[in-house]
């Protein structure tokens, strides 16, 4: 039964692998560099913090078998786009300069959630299936980390999802 499992899963990996770069919609104005990567092993860490006012925050990240660690440097040209897509897990995003624009596949009345330099956000990856455009006139640019298992692709092409009618 376990096998029999295994190869669905990895049938259906495939298929959605081949749907998606069949029907991609491939960035347009944007570049992606690579600024730093490192390969870490499985990990469970949490930290806490309490502060002056007694309020406490709590982080928690935990991972099973290695990871790839990226840091990334995504520039978009005026009018740019990133195309459909996701990735793996979720990414932390901070614009460092203009303003970008996310638009979610899922989101049927397509709302603009816009970020501008010195903001930061969190883009959620697996289904979260989205487009980061830059609407301005001005170049943007954000730094990116995220991790992923090792050995995938930071980026999964996605087909246009028809909801946003740029």
């Amino acid at each position: 039964m376990q096998r029999r499992l295994t190869w669905l899963v990895l049938l259906s990996a495939a298929i959605v692998a081949t749907a998606g770069s069949a029907f991609a919609t491939p960035p347009t104005g944007f570049t992606s560099t690579t600024l730093a990567l490192g390969q870490l092993g499985a990990f469970d860490v949490s930290s806490f913090f309490i502060n002056k006012n007694n309020s406490l925050w709590l982080s928690f990240q935990k991972t099973r078998g290695k990871s790839d660690a990226y840091v990334v440097n995504n520039v978009w040209a005026p009018g740019g786009d990133t195309g459909w897509h996701t990735h793996p897990s979720y990414t932390l995003v901070i614009v460092t300069a203009g303003a970008v624009t996310q638009y979610e596949a899922h989101d049927s009345g397509c709302t603009p959630h816009v970020y501008t330099a010195g903001m930061a956000f969190i883009d959620e990856g697996g289904s979260h299936v989205h487009i980061v455009r830059n609407e301005s006139s001005v170049e943007a640019q954000v730094i990116a980390v995220r991790l992923v298992p090792t050995g995938q692709p930071g980026r999964i092409d996605a087909p246009d999802p028809g909801n946003c009618h740029f």
